[in-house]
């Protein structure tokens, strides 16, 4: 059975070798906010600069080599005291994903920039793209195709039409986006936000065949969250996710509930229960203990595939930093903190 999983598994992949795979992701996707929307880049309400580093481990039930893929990224708020009403944001994110017996790596670094203006004194609009330079490489002697299976099994002596021209490939990408935060009070913030990623249409393809033309298709984002301070111990957080791209769609949604284990909130209790549509149950765990937060979550499978994994989709971890600069002692909040 676990062979014809995985014979399975090669005729299901090979065409993404030849043309392209579905982006990279996170299902702790309100912890990876540049890889989201590059307008949030400095935004973030309760701190001057943070970082964070996310690892996610997929498939490992039913893969010899199961995906991994790992994230560093950090941003900070510039000009806050020199600009009315606004200030920019400035930050960098890397990316790396090593997916199959192909040793198909990933390797992605991008820098963004955002500027964020309030309207008023309960919304903030916010605008900002990333530029950044992607390179994918592929082992070809760890694949197999199917004119090399002679019925029972691969025989990777056959001769085969399917190895790569190029094992390794390079482009320049760029992404968009726009968000928009209302807070009408203390207790209620609410955050809206649409990005666009592969503008600039990148080629991606080991091959020259003229017939694959390799254009990663543009994906569109868009997401809705919310921030309510249901009492001085309780803070739930819901949200929605929503992603496409050509004819691949996401929708995830759920919701993160702090609890303040202390008095000024430096040590916090998380909570969470996401699901994404047709694909898994996503639980989650966490603490935060002064400016650090750390958060465990699981795909439980739930799609069709659960009969193969026995539920086992993905583990996933991110850890976050918050901090000030040394001088913050006149920084004006714009946004509720919480």
């Amino acid at each position: 059975m676990k062979q014809l999983i995985k014979i399975l598994w090669v005729v299901i992949c090979l065409p993404a070798v030849s043309s392209y795979a579905q982006d990279l992701h996170f299902s702790q996707f309100f912890n990876s906010p540049l890889t989201t929307n590059p307008a949030n880049t400095g935004f973030i309400p309760d701190a001057d600069y943070r970082m964070i580093a996310h690892y996610r481990n997929q498939w490992s039930s039913i893969m010899t080599v199961p995906y991994k893929t790992m994230s560093i990224s950090g941003d900070a708020q510039l000009f806050r005291d020199r600009l009315e009403n606004g200030w920019l944001g400035a930050g960098a994110v890397l990316l790396s994903d090593v997916a199959g017996s192909g040793s198909l790596r990933s390797t992605k670094i991008y820098g963004s920039i955002a500027y964020h203006q309030m309207l008023g004194n309960s919304s903030l609009l916010s605008a900002g793209f990333n530029l950044g330079w992607a390179n994918k490489r592929i082992d070809p002697t760890g694949l197999k195709f199917p004119d090399q299976f002679d019925g029972k099994f691969f025989d990777a002596t056959r001769p085969t039409t399917g190895i790569p021209i190029n094992n390794n490939v390079s482009y320049f990408d760029m992404q968009v986006g726009m968000n928009y935060a209302y807070f009408p009070q203390e207790n209620v913030y609410i955050n809206a936000g649409y990005s666009i990623h592969h503008v600039n249409k990148p080629k991606e393809t080991f091959y020259e065949d003229e017939s694959v033309n390799g254009i990663i298709p543009m994906r569109h984002i868009a997401f809705v969250n919310a921030i309510l301070k249901v009492n001085d111990k309780v803070i739930i957080s819901p949200n929605v996710y929503f992603s496409m791209q050509s004819k691949a769609t996401e929708i995830a949604g759920g919701m993160i509930a702090n609890y303040n284990l202390s008095e000024a909130g430096e040590k916090q209790l998380i909570a969470g229960l996401y699901y994404r549509h047709k694909d898994a149950a996503i639980p989650m765990l966490g603490f935060e203990l002064n400016s650090l937060r750390f958060t465990f979550s699981y795909d439980a499978t739930m799609s069709g595939l659960k009969d193969f994994n026995n539920y086992r989709g993905a583990s996933e971890f991110s850890l976050v930093k918050k901090g000030f600069y040394s001088r913050t002692a006149g920084r004006q909040s714009m946004c509720p903190q919480f």
